[in-house]
């Protein structure tokens, strides 16, 4: 069926917020990092894991366009342990996943105010923030929302890496030593940098929940070519947006012998100084209001999303008869106070805290992976919602990337390799 820009239209958003979940932490932070530690050494793991993670979010909202469900049901239509093992794996990862991208948000409104407020009292403030815009608001607010933002920090990141190109890359300092891959704390950020590339693969859920919330608010049920499209234009910014900002990261900070802070304002300010020294200072107003707004619309975005899809799983394992906007307030507050909890204890050290949340998400993603192979290939999805031969081949490719770099990372960790290459 060919696709019309009337039906685009109101399918149109999903993707918009799935891209809005990806650009905070694992852009912002993971690849202008990747950029300034290796220059262009991590351009590859970037597309692998963007190629290799690709089915596992299209699949969520392959498998809504084709039920009218959300994957968390059909994870309970293959068994409730499935649905089991998706809720204690969400448990383990969710509260550090918000807390890091709250602390990277709370660093960048300091940075934006001038103010030196304690980014842990910041990080509590905008939590509870989100949680009453969305307890009082509608999924339409978060949808336009993100849209206005999203399209103010595509076409600044755009801008800015056009001009980084056109300037070049910085001179490195006098007896610059490039950082090694083989060593093991390179190793642990190159996994840390892949779970999140674009994203956590557990948040393949939010795709069928936010695609299901779209078809209630236009009483549109979209063709699963449009479905697609709208996914395929979200997933396709964050790609571009990924490359981007390792450029940026590359270009300007590259063998300066300076190294991104641990300190969420300092943090923000140097991501900030990426964009003006391609653009020149009159923009750092613009940019920072632009980061700050990306990583606010990101925050907002994950304390929907997980409490979206944790009170969907508890609804769904504990208390079918319960309202679904009732235990959603309920584990959007949870979610809140206990990654607030988190900032509190790990607020110390950004890096450490991004890294901990991201790292989690990629050990994880194999289950995740193969949960959403197996739910999207069940003989219970006609066969014309199935993926086809090369996307089930990618799939499966997929499954074998996460589990192998799951296992290095382990391996890794507990020191069970020698790296003296």
């Amino acid at each position: 069926m060919a696709l019309t820009r009337k039906h685009l239209l109101k399918a149109f958003g999903p993707g918009i917020l799935f891209a809005s979940t990806c650009i905070g932490v694992s852009h912002l932070v993971q690849s202008t990092r990747a950029g300034a530690d290796f220059g262009y050494g991590l351009v590859l793991f970037i597309v692998a894991a963007l190629v290799f993670k690709y089915p596992f979010f299209e699949f969520g909202s392959r498998y809504a366009a084709a039920t009218k469900k959300s994957l968390l049901e059909g994870y309970l239509a293959e068994g409730k342990w499935v649905l089991w093992v998706y809720f204690i794996l969400s448990l383990g990862s969710m509260f550090t996943v918000t807390a890091a991208v709250t602390f990277v948000t709370a660093g960048m409104l300091n940075n934006l105010t001038g103010l030196t407020i304690d980014p842990a009292f910041v990080s509590g403030s905008i939590l509870l923030f989100c949680v009453l815009i969305l307890a009082v608001g509608k999924y339409g607010l978060l949808d336009s929302l993100l849209k206005i933002v999203g399209t103010v920090l595509l076409v600044s990141t755009l801008v800015a890496f056009i001009a980084a190109v056109a300037k070049g890359r910085a001179t490195p300092i006098e007896g610059f030593i490039p950082k090694e891959l083989t060593e093991r704390n390179s190793l642990i950020f190159v996994i840390a940098l892949m779970g999140w590339m674009p994203t956590a693969v557990d948040l393949s859920t939010w795709n069928s929940l936010w695609a299901i919330e779209r078809m209630k608010q236009t009483g549109y049920r979209p063709k699963l070519n449009e479905v697609l499209f709208d996914f395929k234009f979200g997933y396709g910014v964050t790609a571009i947006l990924a490359i981007c900002f390792l450029t940026l990261g590359a270009n300007v900070m590259y063998g300066t012998g300076v190294e991104l802070s641990g300190n969420s304002t300092i943090f923000a300010d140097q991501v900030v100084t990426l964009f003006t020294d391609a653009l020149g200072g009159w923009s750092y107003l613009i940019i920072a209001t632009a980061a700050f707004s990306t990583m606010f619309s990101t925050t907002i975005t994950v304390v929907d999303g997980f409490g979206r899809a944790m009170g969907e799983t508890v609804r769904l394992l504990f208390f079918k008869d319960a309202n679904a906007r009732t235990t959603y307030n309920w584990m959007m507050i949870t979610v809140a106070i206990i990654s607030f909890i988190f900032i509190l204890v790990l607020s110390s050290n950004l890096k450490d805290l991004v890294d901990l949340a991201t790292t989690l998400s990629f050990v994880i993603a194999p289950v995740i992976a193969f949960i959403n192979y197996k739910v999207i290939m069940s003989n219970k999805i006609e066969a014309a919602y199935r993926p086809k031969p090369w996307l089930k081949n990618l799939a499966i490719a997929g499954l074998i990337f996460l589990s192998v770099f799951a296992l290095i990372y382990i391996a890794v960790y507990f020191n069970m390799v020698n790296l003296n290459f």
